[in-house]
């Protein structure tokens, strides 16, 4: 199956080198390009993209909104958004992740790396590149107005072992490190991933670990469990 991508960014030279890139893999397909998170939007709904590479600094609308926007669509629950950055230690990122993006990456990305990221959300799991660590989320969690989902009633939902598996999760842990950590299949942790996922009403995992430090389940400098 060909997954479909938008690439959304200000700067056209960006878009032609990841549109290079993008279109050189076999399973991969650029279908539009979007140079403000008005058109991003637009562009989401009418060419169904799988999977939105999204600048978060653009004119008119930004990315940050414009993920909010797509998120909040039901008619475009399958589209996953991918935020690109310059700056890997941004706080927008985080806002990014609140407004329902599946993950992000830098600019400056190699090749390789982002198809695989492409593919990675496409299927619905989270990207977080390995300097969006657990204490900038919590950092940034701790010093910002508290959202929604700020206390721990959204969590009253979760059996004990979903708990467990959504602090496991938001410690980076991937499906089958959280099976190997709880003695438990890879398809049963994935089970219950997704069981917490469709309880909490989040998209994929990049929610799941805002949420787990939004409620506390998890907080900065907390050891694995």
């Amino acid at each position: 199956m060909t997954i479909r991508v938008l690439l959304a960014d200000d700067q056209a030279l960006i878009r032609a080198g990841f549109a290079m890139i993008i279109g050189s893999a076999p399973d991969l397909e650029v279908v539009g390009e979007a140079h403000n998170g008005r058109e991003a939007v637009e562009l989401a709904r009418s060419e169904r993209a799988d999977v939105v590479l999204m600048d978060i600094r653009m004119p008119e609308l930004d990315g940050i909104e414009a993920t909010k926007r797509i998120a909040a669509d039901e008619d475009l629950a399958g589209v996953r958004i991918l935020v690109q950055t310059t700056f890997e230690n941004d706080d927008n990122i985080v806002l990014a992740l609140r407004a329902g993006a599946s993950g992000f990456l830098g600019k400056g990305v190699e090749p390789e790396d982002l198809v695989r990221a492409i593919r990675v959300v496409a299927g619905g799991e989270a990207l977080l590149s390995p300097k969006a660590t657990r204490t900038m989320i919590g950092r940034f969690l701790s010093q910002n107005e508290p959202g929604p989902l700020s206390t721990p009633e959204p969590l009253a939902a979760l059996t004990e072992r979903e708990r467990e598996v959504l602090a496991l999760a938001a410690h980076g842990l991937s499906n089958d490190d959280i099976a190997a950590k709880l003695y438990l299949s890879p398809l049963t942790a994935k089970t219950h991933v997704n069981r917490a996922m469709t309880k909490l009403g989040v998209r994929d995992r990049a929610q799941l670990v805002v949420i787990a430090y939004q409620t506390g389940l998890v907080k900065p400098g907390d050891p694995l469990p």
